[in-house]
């Protein structure tokens, strides 16, 4: 049937965060305009090496995607509807990022006129000394700003991203930021633990000794307060970081968490089509020249083996609130999951840590604030 949902790469931004690893390059002097064109090209020679049935979701994310021009910006959508035959954009799910102060009146009317419905805006803090020290450019009014004229465009569903167990964030300050974002009349959280990865400053503070964090207990006291103060605000938790009030949760997200294939266009991006792992070239030069041989620009490939699938259909849907369909597992591998993972089961269930629910596995409460331990255990030998 082919994949069903699209993540497009803009990598572009005008500020580089201090915790950001994503493959991204300063806006300035870049060839935009080259790499959009580069970017519709991949999209043909991929649909048509891997045709699909129909698209239900649509992720365009960055970077930062609203860092383009309003034209600019309406080319990628109208390649993206052109190339997946999206006819009806408002049938699926179509996401774009936001920085807040990034998207004026204009941009985003051409971007509601191009069928986008859903809005994800980079939050993370509403303390403004915070968000300098985390090397972001806007201000917490800024926020609210954003989602005023978002609302004035027609936007109906949006998300922002929440950060914690980020330097000098103490719990006070992060009930502050929840308490914040709940009284925006948003549709859906995003929240994040700080983790800090190479290539990044804060990577490179923290190996000269000058990053003070959280304590460990603290940040799952954070976590905790999250989770509590969401549900009071009418928000369901359905993944481990992701919450949404009523039916918006995010169809794009439970692809991965399903671990359904989908495709990945732009420079860095990833994509999971007829059992194949690929990631894209992250340098732009490198991205460009594939486009120019007349390739795509795969820097490397992966046939992702039955007992590989097993084991990331286990750790990604464990993520989820409602766990990993037991039924679903053997209809798709011809195994239950007992007969593969049985002892791992057993020994987590004994420490309280996984559950049935129903027809589903899943993580207990407990289990939530040690997922990555509990994920570790279905790596088979």
């Amino acid at each position: 049937m082919g994949p069903r949902a699209v993540y497009v790469h803009v990598p572009f931004c005008e500020q580089i965060c201090h915790y950001c690893d994503f493959n991204k390059f300063f806006l300035k002097n870049q060839p935009v305009d080259e790499y959009l064109n580069d970017c519709e090209t991949e999209m043909s020679r991929t649909v048509a090496r891997f045709p699909f049935d129909r698209i239900e979701s649509i992720y365009v994310g960055g970077g930062t995607p609203t860092s383009l021009s309003t034209v600019q910006l309406e080319k990628l959508l109208l390649a993206i509807r052109h190339h997946f035959r999206i006819n009806e954009p408002d049938r699926i799910e179509f996401t774009v990022e936001v920085n807040p102060g990034s998207a004026e009146p204009d941009k985003l009317a051409m971007m509601r006129r191009n069928g986008v419905n859903r809005l994800s805006i980079g939050v993370q803090t509403f303390d403004g000394d915070l968000l300098k020290k985390i090397g972001r450019d806007h201000k917490p009014e800024d926020v609210t700003d954003t989602i005023e004229k978002c609302r004035e465009a027609g936007f109906e569903n949006i998300s922002i991203d929440l950060m914690f167990g980020l330097p000098g964030q103490t719990l006070s300050n992060f009930e502050d930021t929840i308490d914040r974002a709940v009284s925006l009349g948003i549709e859906h959280v995003s929240a994040y633990s700080l983790k800090i990865e190479e290539k990044t400053v804060f990577y490179q503070l923290a190996k000269k000794g000058r990053l003070s964090l959280p304590h460990e207990d603290t940040e799952a006291d954070m976590y905790d307060l999250l989770i509590s103060k969401l549900a009071e605000a009418g928000f369901h938790m359905y993944e481990i970081s992701n919450f949404a009030r009523g039916n918006k949760e995010s169809v794009h997200n439970i692809t991965y968490w399903n671990n359904e294939e989908y495709y990945g266009i732009g420079a860095g991006a990833h994509s999971y089509m007829e059992g194949v792992r690929r990631q894209n070239h992250g340098p732009l030069p490198k991205y460009m020249k594939a486009i120019a041989d007349g390739e795509l620009p795969y820097r490397e490939e992966h046939a992702v083996p039955v007992k590989e699938q097993m084991e990331e259909e286990l750790f990604m849907g464990l993520r989820k609130t409602e766990g990993v369909s037991l039924s679903r597992f053997e209809k798709r591998y011809g195994k239950p999951v007992t007969e593969v993972f049985g002892a791992t089961v057993d020994k987590l269930m004994k420490q309280g840590l996984l559950e049935r629910s129903g027809s589903c596995l899943r993580l207990t409460e407990k289990g939530r604030f040690l997922g990555n331990e509990v994920f570790e255990h279905f790596l088979l030998d």
